[in-house]
C-alpha cells in the first residue's frame, strides 16, 4: 500500500468525519477566536462533549487553544485543513481529466438515432426456448426426499 503522508491527513480526515466537529470549524471560521463556552453554546449536547470534540479536532492540529485565567479560547488553524485540499485537489484533476477523455469519447462516436426495438412476443409460448417449445410436458416435479442421517 502506498503511503502519501504521514498519519496528519488520516486524523484531518477523521476529525472532519463527524458533523458535530464539522459545525465547530464552521463557527471558528466565522469568528477570530471564540471561548469554549461560546463555542458549545449553540449545540444541545453537554460541555464535556464538546471538550472531547475539541481534543479531536487539536489533536488533528484544525484548532489552537490558548489558556487565559479560566478561559479558553479556540481558534481555527489553516495547515492540515491545505494539506487535505492538496490531497483532495490531486484526485479531483485526476477525475477530471478521466471524465474530459469520456466526454469527447462520447461525442466523437456517432450514436444510433433511431434504436431498433426488440420484437413483442405474441404470447408466452414463443417466450420459450426452441427445445421447450414443441414439448407438451409441464415441469418436472422434485423427487421425494431423501433418508436425513443422523450423526
Amino acid at each position: 500500500m502506498v503511503k502519501y503522508q504521514d498519519e496528519t491527513l488520516d486524523r484531518t480526515f477523521a476529525a472532519l468525519s463527524d458533523p458535530t466537529r464539522r459545525a465547530l470549524l464552521a463557527r471558528l471560521g466565522e469568528q477570530d477566536s471564540l471561548s469554549v463556552s461560546e463555542l458549545a453554546q449553540p449545540f444541545a449536547i453537554s460541555l464535556p462533549a464538546i471538550m472531547k470534540h475539541l481534543d479531536v479536532l487539536t489533536d488533528a492540529g484544525l484548532v489552537a487553544r490558548e489558556k487565559t485565567g479560566r478561559t479558553v479560547a479556540c481558534r481555527l488553524t489553516a495547515r492540515p485543513m491545505e494539506q487535505a485540499m492538496n490531497w483532495l485537489n490531486r484526485y479531483a484533476q485526476f477525475w477530471s481529466d478521466n471524465l474530459d477523455r469520456l466526454a469527447a469519447f462520447v461525442e466523437e462516436d456517432p450514436w444510433q438515432t433511431n434504436p431498433q426495438s426488440p420484437p413483442t412476443p405474441a404470447s408466452p409460448r414463443a417466450q420459450a426456448s426452441p427445445s421447450r417449445g414443441g414439448s407438451a410436458r409441464g415441469r418436472k416435479k422434485s423427487t421425494p426426499r431423501g433418508p436425513s442421517r443422523k450423526i
